[in-house]
């Protein structure tokens, strides 16, 4: 038996620090949380005080007792879960079942799991921070009232089985908001001129754009205005009125917070958010690496903070300097923007040694373009700015002004290693400009108009979305993940080629929260929530006066709505398929799991399917056609109609492409095989456990009849 035993969260992260520690520590996992509220009800005392109601999380029970078996033979126990508010609500119901003295100095943390980061752990240990273990109750807590009495009137009003969250319903409304703003968009004309000139002296082209006339600009928005012009310039002299030269320089990006990673692995790698957070836990629990083992790669990828150490400094310097020369390297600071947890640096590699392209092959190709991406980053944001030569040049004709401009790189200093992607909408246009000089004429090789038509906010991406949730300070990074996944698996929202757009589900309830709970998707007031929780961790608020001073007014408005709300009729997409009981046509809606088609004749006609999506391109292998289906995981793929009763296997995760030579999908299959085999183990478990109670009922009714008899 060890002297001690260290307690954290998952089993990869308990074998990265098993190598650092020596045979005196057992190194165990708790597989999350330990305790929890209860699903079956709200498992919140309303009466005492708002007391959570905590159980034993079902299924754990075998683990709690080994976890119980081998602190009771440990001298010492260390609660060494993540460094973050949900860690420290882990570590605190770890303690109440190990019996752990809330004032014994028992909890360690690791922002990186290397040797020197664990053993400092390990030999600072401190008493459990109950101010974080309490704004996290009372974020618990909050959502639980939230769902448990929001859900009921969503299931009486709209349909059985909806629910609706805090946070989640205001990510709902953002993209409603957006969506009504598409619908009302009227596209207003406009036209662009580009004059397409060369330099006499070397006939090198460059485009400048029509800017307007006599120095003021001008808005052209009919084909008559742009006709007007073009037919004052018709032999007009393009004379250089202006050249502005000049020097610019770009600083490189901060290392990523959790927001800013999820950002630009959904824009360069495009990994959904939920994707992000799942590699990178990985990344920093540990991955086998030759002859080092179990290596944490990253620091703890849940931050706000873009602070880094001292160490992490001084290694960036030396890589920066050997690499690239001197002139490279600048000390750079970067302050944190607004109201955020500093508890822990900013998202960096934990050995910066370990360049991506040395560990390649023992990583996922997941993980190795994340942590290329978080390496890269991280060593730019060290390095000295980028400097680029702009011009900007002025061309007259006949009045009118034509404006080009161009910049070329003088010193490339970070974007040697990184440069940081933008959304679409924040792209500048730039040309490349011969050398000119003022006064002088330059040819005219055509002049182009093209019409265009203004377009409307472009939907939510959820690197967008994830930007503006942060910018409103609704949610805090560990909660963008899970909140942009549910509102998805819900089906409030849609995911299309990355774009969020709501359904017609998400719509209606929307429409019920905004007219019937304002406040619970007002973004001033979810944003104040989160400062509040702020509070709490900071030991400057109670939280239960937090779920106090919003119980009252919320429960009122409950009652109210349960009592005057009329319900809410779902009409439901039309299909094009007929229900063969009643001639009706079906129309979409959704459930639990999806899609499905019902009968719009319901009650009088109760009829139902499932909702299946087929493509045009037929099935590779026999013809016939194509469904996309989805995985257990929520993955589409693409399988044959036939597959598996008529006789054809054809299952792919790619689109079938015209004239493509079948290749067995191993994988594929795989995914497949696993999901039937479940399905199979679920059917014949619920079969005998429905054989069993009736078994059970018939044996109670002959008991009961005998009884009865004597």
């Amino acid at each position: 038996m060890a002297d001690y035993l260290v307690i954290v969260e998952s089993p990869a992260k308990a074998n990265t620090i098993k190598k650092y520690l020596g045979t005196k520590y057992k190194v165990t996992a708790s597989m999350g949380h330990v305790r929890d509220l209860p699903k079956s009800k709200m498992g919140v005392d309303i009466e005492h005080d708002f007391e959570p109601e905590y159980i034993n999380v079902r299924g754990k029970g075998s683990l709690i007792s080994s976890i119980k078996k081998d602190a009771k033979g440990s001298k010492k126990i260390y609660l060494a879960t993540d460094p973050d508010r949900e860690g420290e609500a882990i570590a605190w119901h770890l303690a109440y079942i190990l019996g752990i003295d809330k004032n014994d100095v028992c909890r360690v943390t690791f922002n990186e799991i290397t040797k020197t980061a664990v053993k400092n752990g390990i030999s600072n240990p401190r008493k459990i921070n109950l101010d974080l273990t309490d704004a996290q109750q009372a974020r618990r807590v909050l959502d639980r009232i939230v769902g448990y009495k929001l859900s009921p009137i969503l299931w009486k009003k709209v349909q059985r089985g909806l629910s609706a969250g805090r946070v989640q319903s205001v990510a709902v409304k953002l993209i409603c908001d957006r969506e009504e703003e598409i619908e009302k968009f009227v596209p207003e004309e406009y036209w662009n001129i580009h004059l397409i000139a060369s330099d006499k002296k070397t006939k090198t082209k460059f485009s400048a754009k029509f800017i307007g006339k006599d120095g003021k600009k001008i808005e052209l928005h009919t084909e008559a205005e742009v006709n007007e012009v073009l037919k004052n310039l018709e032999r007009a002299h393009y004379i250089v009125s202006e050249v502005k030269n000049g020097e610019k320089k770009k600083n490189p990006a901060p290392p990523f917070t959790t927001s800013t990673l999820q950002q630009e692995a959904s824009r360069k790698l495009n990994f959904s958010i939920r994707k992000t957070m799942s590699v990178a836990q990985t990344l920093y629990e540990g991955v086998k690496l030759p002859e080092l083992g179990s290596t944490g790669l990253i620091t703890y990828m849940r931050t706000d903070s873009t602070r880094i150490s001292d160490e992490a400094r001084a290694a960036a310097k030396q890589i920066i300097e050997e690499k690239f020369g001197k002139e490279y390297y600048e000390n750079r600071f970067y302050k944190s923007k607004g109201d955020i947890q500093d508890a822990h640096e900013a998202i960096r590699p934990a050995h910066v040694d370990l360049n991506p392209e040395d560990i390649k092959e023992s990583l996922t190709s997941d993980q190795y373009k994340l942590y290329n991406l978080i390496y890269k980053r991280f060593i730019a944001s060290q390095m000295a700015a980028a400097i680029y030569n702009t011009s900007s040049v002025t061309i007259d004709a006949n009045s009118y002004n034509f404006k080009a401009n161009g910049q070329s790189i003088k010193f490339p200093g970070f974007i040697s290693v990184y440069v940081e992607s933008v959304d679409e909408e924040e792209k500048d246009e730039y040309t490349k400009i011969p050398i000119l000089v003022e006064g002088e004429e330059v040819k005219k090789e055509k002049l182009e108009s093209k019409q265009s038509f203004t377009e409307p906010p472009a939907r939510y991406t959820e690197a967008s979305l994830v930007k503006v949730l942060e910018e409103k300070g609704i949610g805090r990074p560990s909660t963008y993940s899970p909140t942009i996944s549910t509102i998805i698996a819900r089906h409030y929202i849609d995911k299309n080629q990355k774009q969020l757009f709501p359904t017609d589900l998400g719509k209606v309830v929307n429409k019920l929260l905004v007219e019937n709970f304002s406040d619970i998707v007002n973004f001033e007031f979810t944003a104040q929530m989160e400062s509040e929780f702020d509070k709490v961790a900071e030991g400057k608020q109670n939280w239960k006066k937090i779920i106090k001073d919003f119980y009252g007014p919320f429960e009122e408005k409950v009652e109210k709505v349960e009592n005057e709300l009329s319900h809410v009729e779902m009409v439901g997409e039309v299909s094009d398929v007929k229900c063969e009981k009643c001639g009706r046509m079906m129309v979409v809606k959704y459930g639990r799991f999806g899609k499905f088609l019902a009968c719009p004749g319901f009650p009088d006609c109760k009829n139902i399917k499932p909702f299946i999506i087929e493509i045009d391109e037929p099935c590779p292998k026999c013809g016939a056609k194509v469904q996309i289906r989805k995985s257990k995981k929520g993955r589409s793929f693409y399988i044959c109609e036939n597959n598996p009763d008529n006789g054809c296997d054809y299952i792919s995760w790619n689109k079938p492409k015209p004239g493509e030579k079948y290749v067995e999908d191993e994988d594929a299959k795989k995914e497949l095989g696993a999901m039937r085999k479940k399905k199979t183990a679920s059917t014949a478990k619920k079969t005998t456990a429905k054989k069993t109670t009736t078994k059970a009922k018939k044996t109670t009714t002959k008991a009961k009849k005998t009884t009865k008899k004597k």
